[in-house]
């Protein structure tokens, strides 16, 4: 059971990661931004995993044994049920309109329009809620089998806006995209088609064959590898002071932990080894020994946070280089779509306004990406 108990364990470290990075993702995005969008998918992914049995296994606990609790209480199963086939509808409602916008290939863009999007979510709920409702293994594979459609079609689709794109930026988020979000795909979409594959080939399942087993290792190792990649995408992807924010979030959460763990362990080590009221008065003294050294320990939370983002600085300089950026994106995203026309311009002259970007700055942008494309009149 130690295999099984260690898969249980990948996918809570799977789980924790899904929540803790769609709450950071959350508090450092704008409404409608890629980020955002992609917290709520993170969230979605968390409670899917939370329902695939990974719980469970984690427990090292015989697997008879959850069979009979849920047996037991059939109201736990039923809402664990319903929690998992809608999370798996939702994923099919979400994520092709996500990678419509952060990808810019023709294979996502009908998934840009809002009656696609509205029929794909009626139409994935209803699905999802037909599987609960009555359960039968046409109904389920048919859903297994569009969340492994979803899966191979995302990681084709990043892979082509990768392949096809020739400019800068874009190129870059695209190859980006493809990497992280290609290694969840693969797994997730791996995983799905196995127990689709063993719905049929063995449909009275007494216990979980080695096959299936590697299914559910690939389903949380696919999300526990990509979160970190997500994470690195969305930073260099994203509006220009997103990464400041999470630079920020990163100094203040170490600074934080420092201070409390400091505290915690001389209080609790006079207590264990002294008595409780000599542990309440260390815990007194190192409260005053970090306010005399705040200083240092911020200058310590400075360096973490350098570390984890080194070429990430709240300068003049930098901020101006992250407006450059997100203008470039946009003239070069109005070249890619056949030229900019009289709409589009007027739309770029006011965003270079708003990003307090000068006239000679834009076209020298706008000239470099003429000579990066050649093809672009």
């Amino acid at each position: 059971m130690l295999h099984v108990q260690l898969i249980g364990i990948l996918g809570l470290i799977a789980i924790a990661a899904c929540w803790v990075l769609a709450v950071v993702f959350y508090r450092v995005s704008t409404t409608g931004s890629i980020a955002r969008k992609l917290a709520v998918l993170l969230v979605i992914e968390g409670l899917v995993l939370a329902t695939a049995g990974f719980p469970q296994f984690a427990t090292g606990l015989d697997l008879n044994y959850w069979d009979s609790f849920f047996e037991s209480h059939p109201a736990v199963g039923f809402f664990a049920s319903l929690v998992h086939h809608l999370g798996d509808a939702a994923m099919i409602a979400l994520y092709p309109p996500f990678l419509a916008l952060a990808l810019k290939t023709n294979l996502t863009r009908p998934f840009a329009g809002t009656r696609v999007r509205i029929g794909l979510a009626i139409g994935s709920v209803v699905l999802g809620l037909a599987v609960v409702l009555s359960p039968s293994r046409i109904g389920t594979t048919l859903l297994y089998s569009m969340v492994t459609l979803l899966f191979v079609y995302a990681m084709v689709a990043s892979i082509h806006a990768w392949r096809t794109s020739n400019r800068g930026i874009v190129r870059e988020r695209a190859a980006i995209f493809a990497l992280a979000f290609g290694l969840r795909d693969l797994g997730w979409g791996l995983s799905y088609a196995i127990f689709a594959w063993l719905m049929w080939t063995q449909p009275a399942m007494t216990s979980m064959p080695d096959v299936g087993w590697l299914g559910k290792l690939v389903y949380a190792l696919g999300t526990l590898i990509a979160i970190p990649l997500i994470a690195y995408g969305v930073l260099r992807t994203q509006l220009f002071d997103i990464d400041l924010r999470i630079r920020w979030t990163i100094k203040q959460s170490t600074l934080a932990t420092v201070v409390v763990t400091l505290i915690f362990l001389v209080s609790e080590g006079a207590d264990r080894f002294l008595s409780a009221e000599l542990g309440n008065v260390a815990g007194l003294l190192a409260a005053a020994v970090v306010v005399f050294f705040l200083t240092p320990l911020q200058r310590f939370a400075e360096g973490v946070a350098s570390a984890a983002m080194p070429n990430t600085k709240n300068t003049p300089e930098y901020t101006m280089f992250r407006k450059m950026r997100v203008y470039e994106e946009a003239v070069s995203e109005a070249h890619y779509k056949g030229g900019i026309s009289e709409k589009e311009r007027a739309l770029l002259v006011r965003l270079r306004e708003s990003l307090g970007i000068s006239v000679s700055d834009a076209d020298a942008i706008e000239s470099e990406l003429k000579v990066r494309q050649p093809s672009v009149s």
